[in-house]
């Protein structure tokens, strides 16, 4: 659904900042895809112990990336004895649905117009 006239109102200097952190840490791929695990566990938690061995990173590599996430405000984690687990917060759902989601399938967006500009 194209984006009507006046739908979208300008952002200030520090909501485009924030939202440009967000964009940040989900534009590497290692992260997108430590998004889409942990939004996919049915368990509603995920614990790092399960996202390090789908990776060929090391483990503080993989922390790197959490931390990432996590100042981005699009994990939230807690530790319970030595294992940290980590969860979408519920204001970061709605984005990652649309990006990780069916429905959400930029990659088969449809094609400008070539006829345009």
């Amino acid at each position: 659904m194209p984006i009507q006239p006046g739908q979208i109102t300008s952002l200030s200097a520090e909501d485009a900042a924030r939202r440009a952190r967000i964009l940040k840490a989900l534009s590497d791929p290692v992260r997108l895809r430590i998004v889409s695990l942990v939004a996919g566990d049915l368990r509603g938690r995920t614990c790092v112990c399960d996202i390090t061995p789908h990776f060929e990173l090391s483990q503080p590599t993989i922390s790197h990336h959490l931390k990432i996430l996590r100042d981005a405000g699009l994990l939230l984690c807690e530790r319970s004895g030595t294992w940290v687990y980590y969860w979408i917060p519920q204001q970061a759902a709605p984005l990652l649905e649309v990006l990780l989601g069916p429905s959400g399938d930029i990659a088969r967006s449809e094609s400008p117009d070539p006829s345009c500009c």
